[in-house]
């Protein structure tokens, strides 16, 4: 029997292609080999794996969601804190998730006639048209060919690399007009019009990894006592429910095992014994993300006063998704800041929330389930969409190193100085940003582009001592001292770059001009743009200005009275 067929008991060849014995997920060994893995072998060799390696960033998210499901439903848990820690502490903590994939084999076959991994068996158009396989492959730009990673257009996929495709597709999709396939009452003329993109792209997807795979999957093993996220009581992966018929059916998630593994889509596979060659694709299980933060824990969330006027509720939250534009360690905020932390209305309401897998491992720290110094990785994983989400147009993928004291529940010292040292980069780089204004202004320039570029360069600088300050951040025993060194090491990288930038501003910046004031006008040079620019670094970094320094005041559109060189 080949690794694609098998003889079924009439005597036929059965395609057959067994995702929990056939090596399908791509994996990084901790020794820094890259290979592939069966579902069985990724859960038994867990603590040898460095982590999940996908095709992208967000492929690497989807499979981590459904092994996740595959864990909570083979351990039937973990039910509390106390069952979880015994899984900690247990190395051979996912020996059941054999005997579970046994039970659920035919489940997980990418090509069974009947039940189809992640697929409706039969799915087809009225006219039984077969679509390319770029439809699914997401590093495949639909109309643009020139940017992708792979030869324009898709003609074969190996099975292995379908299957995770699949995964991805429940995941990620675009939106835009899809095939409307027979039986699914939303198909007009053939098509279904455009209803979102899959679960996962509404979401600023972040979870938490360990030193090893296995470390990673308890690390995000929520219990089923958290009392942030709603179970159902009756929560159940798609594999354990009843096949996905064509069109889609409209209902809230029972849970993590069902969200994880969530139908967004409806597709079946085209092969023949030598790989996947073409592919059906509609749209699944609609999903709304208004106030789904009881449900959904591998995102920040942001209160939508919009969406409350619209319509007519009194709170709603929807996923706050990544800017590309911004590295992870500038919305530090956004993932460690707990409902105290954000800014709240009158009744003290937060305007934002924190992931609840965060929450969780806050929950682990304070609960002494793990050590305070104990250091995670935060990832942060996205997709941004254009032309009214058809297209993929970026992929983020960032991380944090981080001590889970950041994260206790009960000491809030020091998360408080790691987001305060981001609010003094931020007012460092924006100081910066004022001198490369002044010293436009000063040469007879209203160009902004040197502003731009003196604000990345600067938070480029930065990136690299902060993320090492930060991951030192919990080991230290005043986080205020730790604070006032990181505002020393600012000011340094700062005034280099300041430095270079006025020698690089040339003569007429150095002689400056008469330029308007918010009374008279100021002779502006690069010398007085220094001056200001130390001011406003010492101001913005906690220090006073000296009494003798003329200030710019609230920045460079109020200029001090007229001083001459």
């Amino acid at each position: 029997m080949s690794e694609t067929s098998e003889t079924s008991q009439t005597g036929r060849s059965v395609q057959s292609f067994d995702l929990t014995g056939q090596p399908w997920i791509g994996v990084l060994q901790r020794d820094g080999t890259q290979t592939e893995l069966s579902l069985r072998e990724v859960f038994a060799q867990a603590g040898d794996v460095r982590r999940v390696a996908g095709d992208l960033p967000t492929q690497e998210f989807a499979l981590m969601r459904m092994l996740l499901a595959i864990a909570h439903d083979a351990l039937d848990g973990p039910k509390d804190i106390e069952h979880w820690s015994r899984l900690w502490g247990d190395e051979e903590c996912f020996a059941t998730v054999a005997g579970y994939l046994d039970t659920h084999r035919q489940r997980f076959d990418l090509l069974d006639p009947e039940v189809p991994f992640f697929q409706t068996a039969g799915l087809r158009t009225a006219k039984d048209e077969v679509f390319a396989l770029n439809r699914i492959v997401a590093d495949v730009p639909n109309g643009e060919p020139f940017f992708s990673a792979r030869p324009p257009g898709v003609d074969r996929l190996s099975f292995a690399e379908a299957a995770r495709w699949v995964v991805h597709a429940h995941a990620y999709d675009t939106s835009g007009i899809k095939s409307g396939v027979v039986g699914d009452e939303r198909a007009k003329s053939g098509k279904v019009y455009p209803l979102g993109v899959a679960w996962a792209g509404m979401l600023g997807g972040v979870f938490v990894e360990g030193r090893d795979l296995r470390e990673t999957l308890l690390l995000n093993l929520m219990a089923a006592d958290t009392n942030t996220l709603t179970d159902a009581g009756e929560d159940r992966p798609a594999w354990r429910r009843e096949p996905s018929g064509p069109g889609g059916a409209e209902r809230t998630p029972t849970g993590v095992r069902d969200l994880y593994t969530w139908q967004s889509r409806r597709l079946r596979l085209h092969t023949d014994p030598d790989g996947v060659y073409g592919v059906v694709l509609g749209y699944g299980d609609p999903l709304t993300a208004r106030n789904m933060h009881t449900h959904e824990p591998m995102t920040a969330w942001r209160r939508s006063p919009a969406q409350e006027k619209k319509h007519g509720l009194p709170l709603v939250y929807l996923p706050r998704e990544h800017d590309p534009a911004r590295s992870a360690w500038r919305g530090l905020a956004s993932l460690i800041a707990d409902r105290t932390q954000h800014q709240s209305d009158d009744q003290g309401v937060p305007a934002y929330l924190r992931p609840r897998i965060l929450d969780w491992v806050a929950r682990l720290v304070t609960r002494r389930a793990l050590p305070r110094g104990f250091l995670v990785r935060v990832r942060v994983i996205g997709s941004t969409y254009g032309t009214q989400q058809s297209v993929v147009d970026e992929v983020i993928d960032d991380q944090l190193t981080m001590g889970l004291v950041l994260l206790h529940e009960q000491d809030r010292a020091y998360a408080q100085q790691a987001i305060d040292a981001v609010s003094d980069a931020d007012d460092a780089v924006k100081a910066l940003g004022d001198l490369a204004t002044d010293l436009q202004r000063a040469a007879g320039s209203e160009n902004e582009t040197p502003r731009l570029v003196a604000r990345d360069r600067a938070f480029g600088e930065l990136e690299g001592p902060y993320r090492a300050w930060l991951a030192s951040l919990g080991d230290a025993e005043d986080p205020l001292e730790e604070r006032a060194l990181w505002q020393a090491q600012v000011h340094r990288i700062v005034s280099r770059l300041a430095t270079q930038m006025i020698a690089d501003a040339g003569d007429a910046a150095w002689q400056g001009r008469t330029v308007p004031a918010n009374q008279g006008t100021v002779w502006l040079n690069s010398a007085l743009a220094d001056r200001w620019f130390q001011a406003r670094l010492r101001t913005r970094l906690g220090q006073s200005i000296p009494p003798h320094l003329p200030s710019p005041r609230s920045g460079t559109a109020e200029l001090s009275p007229k001083v001459h060189p």
